[in-house]
């Protein structure tokens, strides 16, 4: 059983330093304790935005995420714990379990599941802000869209080797992702598999994005100016640059063409820094304990009712019950396509 909360508790207490502070105050407050905000990804980035909005006691906090919690995500990943990694419990879940501890005033909805085209209205309905723990252009690229269409605020974030840099977007005021970036980077970029990444640049990225969100949701995107930011937490670098321009002529913001919002399927990504790809082309729910069976006469099966993971060396497959796939083990579409479809079916 749950322990009451002591009879001092109030949460004017809880809050009481943040609301001591002159710029928030108590309205501020008030206007933070009935947001609503998404976090998508629930990683390095995510998970630290997610416990400091917690803390500060978000009314309502969404978090999507189609990953599950590994060993090598411990380094730098605050919320999670071993225990997490060996049950393999998908991120959203365990960040969840872990935040109703932190904070049982603030209404936690853990969303296993990647943010698509065709679900991206459903999973980001009825939001305040959006805050970026992706780790990938393409699903930035549907924020976007969907941010700019709903004239929602998002923070953009991103983070590899011991550098990083966050950059808040508010649609009719600032310069959108497109703006900015009209193609993503060409050629072999940086990622954490390659370069590595260390925990203190991801914790001060996602710190700094959730500095700018309580901001936003306290005072309103009118009291913000979006600086560009960036910093390199070995060699000491800070660097706080002027908003950038909006482009007039911008495909998404001025003429409000949402070519990744109206994509009609989820095509094949590599995964950044995860030797991985992930298979998500249609909606397909999967029968977990059934597929368990079929693959226990091939291989040893780790299954819960969130996911299923087998090791068909060198490959490792991990099945989502909406029949989405994280093949780990390539980087090559074709021949994840291939491993799908020979142990999953077409």
């Amino acid at each position: 059983m749950t322990p009451a909360p002591d009879s001092r508790y109030s949460r004017d207490s809880r809050y009481s330093r943040q609301i001591r502070f002159a710029p928030l105050g108590d309205r501020g407050q008030q206007r933070i304790l009935a947001a609503r905000v998404a976090i998508i990804g629930c990683g390095a980035l995510g998970s630290v935005q997610a416990e400091i909005l917690a803390r500060a006691g978000v009314g309502t906090i969404r978090l999507i995420d189609r990953d599950f919690v590994e060993w090598s995500n411990l380094q730098r990943q605050f919320l999670f714990d071993e225990a997490d990694a060996v049950d393999g419990l998908p991120k959203a879940v365990a960040a969840a379990r872990r935040l109703s501890k932190v904070n049982a005033d603030v209404t936690i909805e853990p969303m296993v599941a990647d943010l698509t085209p065709s679900n991206a209205d459903e999973m980001l309905e009825g939001l305040d802000l959006i805050l970026d723990g992706t780790d990938n252009f393409e699903t930035r690229y549907l924020i976007n869209d969907f941010a700019v269409r709903e004239n929602l605020p998002w923070i953009y974030g991103a983070a590899v080797g011991s550098y990083g840099l966050k950059l808040a977007i508010i649609p009719g005021h600032t310069a959108c992702f497109r703006c900015v970036y009209p193609d993503p980077p060409q050629g072999a970029q940086p990622t954490c598999e390659t370069a590595g990444v260390l925990g203190p640049v991801t914790a001060t990225i996602a710190a700094l994005q959730a500095a700018d969100a309580l901001r936003i949701l306290a005072l309103g995107a009118d009291s913000f100016i979006a600086r560009l930011t960036t910093i390199d937490v070995w060699s000491g670098e800070i660097r706080q640059l002027d908003p950038p321009q909006r482009d007039p002529d911008c495909s998404c913001c001025a003429h409000h063409e949402f070519v990744h919002l109206n994509g009609a399927r989820r095509a094949p990504i590599s995964l950044c820094g995860r030797n991985a790809v992930q298979i998500h082309e249609r909606a397909r729910p999967i029968d977990l304990s059934g597929l368990a069976q079929q693959l226990r006469t091939l291989a040893p099966v780790r299954a819960n009712e969130f996911a299923l993971r087998v090791t068909l060396d060198p490959y490792e497959l991990t099945v989502f019950p909406d029949g989405r796939a994280i093949i780990k083990g390539t980087t090559d579409i074709g021949l994840a396509r291939s491993i799908y479809a020979r142990y999953v079916g077409a």
